[in-house]
């Protein structure tokens, strides 16, 4: 897989500052004040630092945004890159910052003078969420990626508290490894076999293979995939890091690739279904995180893998098929086939794990990127209580989601004249109806949300912490979830 930047935090040492190689970066607030080690660059640079701070140009900078000063006399560096930021920033601006020198340290060693800053743990996060790059399948060689060094007063404490924001930016780039994967490398067999190596950090992982599903009665889930040559799977995915309570269970829609089956879609933008997993990989990338910082919490990540594709052994419109719960579903649409796959997987997490929480992530529906754009995820939930903790958590790391409504108004589009219910109803409320669909699959007493990830699981534009393409949204804000309220001490 991608892996971030390794990143090393030492004590302050200006007399290394003249003969530094790469990028030599500094820190100035709004109140233009030269600490220690922008004064040693000033110096050395006879005062060309200090010219900058007191220009117009330095005074347009916003929080985080970085200028770089080329070829600085008096130093071995190719450039001094000044920060604008004071002290005692805010996390965002913090990591807005650390992503910022990221995209300008283009391959160079970066020395980072940061001093006694407050959260250079989250400069360092931010630098190393936006270093991520996918060269996997590129034949030129990638330019070498250089080193980064923090100085800083206290370097232990610094490292201590930066330690969980690495697991989080190597979770972070897990999801966004698998969810930019082509489908004809992310087969249903090669993603098992990437969940099942995840076992060496700790995790229980136990594949569930289409004979497994069968004698589940996961059909609906299984006549997904039943047009592929791709067998169809369900990975298990276990964190006991906890006491002896029920688990919080994670459930991700894993749809390596989607034609839309017999309803087949639009060849244009069809590529872009290598990403319809992205629901299946948050969960993996949380699932890496919390093994990784070995979370003190009983966490369960289940996925459905599957692939859905035409042939003359595929689901039909018109199909009535039976899902684990005992519920007839009359298929009208074969692309709305990620409800299909979480309805089973919903179920067999309740009948199994009896979580104390659950949570489904899922590219369901184009309709929330039409209602929410590709700032927020959808939330659909029959919990106060969970979704608030959603939303704080999501808020503190700054993934956007926004709750959207549920009612007995929308289920009744469901209602179909030969089975229990139909998978699609009518054009309006598309991303609302999907939702209750899948909360006919949630028991009453389990408290359930559903994110939509269709909008922010991969863009076509760049985004503050991220590249074009996959982004990895929701794996800080669910790791937050579980450290925030279901952690012990």
């Amino acid at each position: 897989m991608t892996t971030p930047a390794e990143i090393q935090f030492k004590d302050v040492d200006l007399e290394a500052v003249a003969g530094a190689a790469g990028k030599v970066v500094v820190f100035v607030g709004d109140d233009s004040k030269l600490d220690a080690g922008a004064r040693k660059v000033n110096t050395l640079t006879r005062k060309a630092l200090a010219r900058f701070v007191e220009s117009a140009a330095f005074e347009k900078m916003a929080a985080g945004d970085v200028a770089p000063l080329g070829y600085p006399v008096g130093m071995a560096a190719v450039a001094v890159v000044v920060v604008k930021l004071g002290r005692k920033p805010s996390c965002a601006d913090a990591r807005k910052a650390g992503a910022q020198l990221a995209k300008i340290q283009n391959g160079d060693d970066l020395l980072i003078l940061a001093g006694s800053i407050a959260r250079a743990e989250e400069i360092s996060l931010g630098l190393a969420l936006r270093g991520y790059t996918f060269e996997t399948h590129k034949t030129a060689p990638a330019k070498t990626a250089g080193t980064v060094t923090f100085m800083v007063s206290k370097p232990e404490a610094v490292a201590k508290a930066a330690a969980p924001l690495a697991a989080v930016a190597e979770g972070v780039f897990f999801t966004r490894d698998l969810t930019n994967e082509p489908a004809n490398v992310l087969t249903t067999d090669d993603f098992a076999a990437r969940l099942a190596a995840m076992q060496e950090l700790g995790l229980e992982v136990e594949i569930l293979e289409e004979e497994d599903l069968a004698k589940l009665g996961m059909r609906t889930l299984l006549s997904v995939g039943q047009g592929s040559d791709s067998p169809s799977k369900v990975v298990v995915m276990s964190w006991n890091g906890g006491g002896k309570e029920a688990p919080f269970a994670f459930v991700g829609k894993g749809v390596v690739f989607d034609t839309g089956g017999i309803s087949l879609k639009q060849p244009g933008g069809m590529e872009e279904m290598t990403m319809d997993m992205g629901g299946a990989g948050v969960v993996a990338g949380v699932m890496r995180t919390l093994a990784l910082r070995k979370a003190k919490a009983n966490v369960v990540g289940i996925v459905g893998l599957v692939e859905n594709m035409p042939s003359g052994n595929a689901t039909r419109p018109g199909d009535v098929v039976k899902s684990m719960k005992g519920d007839t579903i009359e298929i009208i649409n074969t692309d709305a086939e990620g409800r299909l796959v979480l309805a089973d997987v919903l179920w067999y997490a309740q009948e199994r794990f009896k979580p104390v929480g659950m949570i489904n992530l899922a590219t369901l529906t184009g309709a929330i990127m039409v209602a929410l754009g590709h700032e927020n995820a959808g939330m659909f939930s029959n919990s106060d209580d969970l979704s608030t903790s959603i939303a704080k958590a999501a808020a503190a790391e700054g993934e956007g989601v926004w709750r959207m409504p549920l009612g007995a108004g929308y289920d009744a589009e469901l209602k179909s004249r030969i089975a229990d219910m139909k998978n699609v109803g009518g054009r309006m409320g598309g991303a609302v109806i999907a939702a209750q669909f899948l909360q006919r699959f949630v028991k009453p007493d389990v408290p359930w949300a559903h994110l939509d990830i269709a909008g922010t699981a991969s863009v076509k534009k760049e985004t503050t912490l991220a590249p074009a393409g996959a982004t990895g949204w929701g794996v800080m804000a669910l790791n937050r979830l579980i450290a925030d309220n279901y952690e012990k001490g």
